[in-house]
């Protein structure tokens, strides 16, 4: 298995996912996740598990979409969890990921929303 870099802090992870979204490695954005994580994707449905997570993004990544980097909200911290989130450059909705601290000192996603829409009204 590939060694990758860890997030260091819980901000990492977005940059780590960009990066590794466009040079097209699905099992490198499946390294950011926990063995049990759970993805809010495809849109109204949900990803379980770090190799579900993997299989769905060979299939994202084969369109080979490019991922721009976004800069992240202020990260709320209660021990070793965290909730990072950015705001998509279009200014309608959010993304969020709950991630937490892994024994070896780096982050991992636990849970992720990749993209909120608020209903309109």
């Amino acid at each position: 298995m590939a060694e990758y870099e860890k997030a260091l802090r819980p901000e990492d992870l977005t940059r780590l996912f960009v990066e590794r979204s466009n040079a097209g490695d699905a099992a490198g954005v499946a390294e950011l996740y926990e063995e049990n994580a759970v993805l809010a994707y495809p849109p109204g449905s949900r990803t379980v598990g770090r190799e579900a997570i993997r299989v769905l993004w060979e299939k994202v990544l084969s369109g080979r979409p490019h991922f721009e980097p976004e800069s992240p909200l202020p990260t709320l911290h209660s021990g070793d969890i965290a909730l990072t989130s950015t705001p998509p450059k279009d200014g309608t909705g959010a993304r969020a990921q709950v991630v937490r601290r892994q024994p070896d000192g780096s982050w991992l996603r636990l849970l992720d929303q990749p993209e909120f829409v608020p209903p309109a009204g």
